[in-house]
């Protein structure tokens, strides 16, 4: 067994993946895709967590919009600007759109940034699903 260590604090505990979610959201001003299009045209930095043959299957939003393919796994090493493993656009101060399949993992990230610092980080509602059904610039993929 190994000793508590000193300041530790414990980690939150959830009733479900369902209270987990709820509480990520209840920091979160999550964006409509028409208003991440309009942030994103304006400057905002629109982040694609998703893995790779997902967006292969499903398509992916336009390059003539620049999102960034940043997965999930490494998303918080690239927009911490402590981190040697940082992106070049990684700031406090960033407004940071983060884009999942349908909008569940993407309030998990974007809460996460939120907890590194990064205080503008949300997500998009309903996710790239919601993106394509909107007719929002896509390519690729084989919707069904």
């Amino acid at each position: 067994m190994t000793a508590p260590v000193e300041g530790a604090v414990d980690a939150a505990t959830y009733d479900g993946v369902d209270a987990l979610l709820a509480d990520a959201r209840s920091r979160l001003e999550r964006v409509e895709v028409q208003q991440a299009f309009e942030e994103v045209r304006a400057g905002a930095l629109l982040v694609d967590i998703r893995p790779a043959a997902q967006r292969a299957a499903e398509g992916q939003v336009h390059c003539s919009l620049s999102p960034l393919v940043i997965e999930r796994n490494v998303l918080e090493w690239r927009f911490d600007p402590r981190s040697d493993a940082r992106i070049e656009q990684a700031a406090y101060d960033a407004r940071v759109i983060v884009l999942c399949q349908e909008g569940y993992t993407s309030s998990l990230a974007a809460d996460a940034l939120r907890s590194i610092g990064i205080t503008r980080a949300t997500d998009v509602v309903g996710g790239f699903a919601a993106w394509r059904t909107a007719g929002l610039p896509v390519a690729g993929g084989n919707p069904a």
